[in-house]
């Protein structure tokens, strides 16, 4: 957020980034580093930024500078550092950040709405080359857990979340992993800040071949929206205009060829009842 404010105050003051990086003792592209939030910020360097850029509203300087002191600080999902890959890190302070998070999915139920047993079921099967000790599961299980308080704190996140229909077909876990973990999907698409829809069979095929993929939107107008694709080893954070149409785009189509979320649970209560009478 404080690299888009001090981006958008470069720009309107005509200024390139090769200046700017003279003016802090850096370079362009530390320039373009810190634009983009993805490196820390001195305070001192933000100061003279802003000088540079002749910003003289108070008000909102001195909410620049608290920024970029808060900016600092640690995220409390640090103490989970040595667990989770440093790509990781980011998305989880955008998901704490989000307004709206709405996410694809192909596979499995979004972590968002994982039951601690069926987080633990997938946990299981990312490590089975080299399985995790019981105590560093456990604490990824509470890393996930607490990134669900996004949606119960005192202004949660919107969630809309499209699967496949096959998600709730595949047993991870087990079937009593799967069953409570279906029930708990219907207790969760009753919450008022959350959309589920899913994806029937009898859809056929339908767009996002590429899999699945989340996109954030942001309270502040400055923050762009961003498109959070993770592979086996990295991810990808999409910020540019023109991505960020075509998965919205897409997203939206997802969500005209789901059933509407009147079906869920209905969609939801049939999967258990076949489940039970396999």
């Amino acid at each position: 957020m404080l690299g888009a404010h001090l981006r958008r105050l470069r720009e309107e003051a005509g200024i390139s980034r090769t200046d700017a990086g003279w003016a802090i003792r850096g370079s362009e592209s530390k320039i373009s580093r810190v634009e983009l939030g993805r490196v820390g910020f001195k305070v001192r360097d933000v100061e003279d930024l802003l000088a540079l850029y002749k910003l003289e509203d108070e008000v909102e300087r001195d909410r620049l500078l608290t920024l970029a002191r808060e900016a600092n600080n640690p995220g409390w999902w640090q103490r989970y550092d040595d667990l989770t890959p440093n790509w990781f890190h980011s998305y989880i302070g955008l998901e704490g950040a989000a307004d709206l998070i709405r996410t694809f999915e192909l596979q499995f139920v979004p972590g968002l709405l994982q039951t601690p047993e069926y987080a633990r079921a997938v946990i299981a099967m990312g490590r089975l080359e080299e399985p995790l000790p019981p105590a560093e599961v456990d604490r990824l299980i509470a890393l996930r857990m607490r990134r669900q308080e996004v949606l119960t704190r005192q202004r949660p996140a919107r969630l809309w979340v499209v699967i496949d229909e096959a998600v709730l077909r595949r047993p991870i876990g087990s079937k009593k992993v799967l069953r409570n973990q279906l029930e708990f999907l219907i207790e969760q698409s009753r919450r008022h800040n959350v959309t589920l829809q899913i994806i029937p069979f009898g859809k056929g095929g339908y767009t996002a071949t590429g899999g699945a993929f989340t996109l954030l939107r942001f309270n502040d107008t400055d923050l762009p929206d961003i498109v959070y694709i993770e592979h086996l080893t990295s991810a990808v954070y999409l910020d540019k205009r023109e991505d960020l149409d075509t998965y919205v785009v897409t997203m939206d189509a997802l969500s005209i060829a789901a059933a509407q979320p009147r079906d869920t649970e209905r969609l939801l209560r049939q999967a258990i009842a076949e489940l039970d009478a396999s």
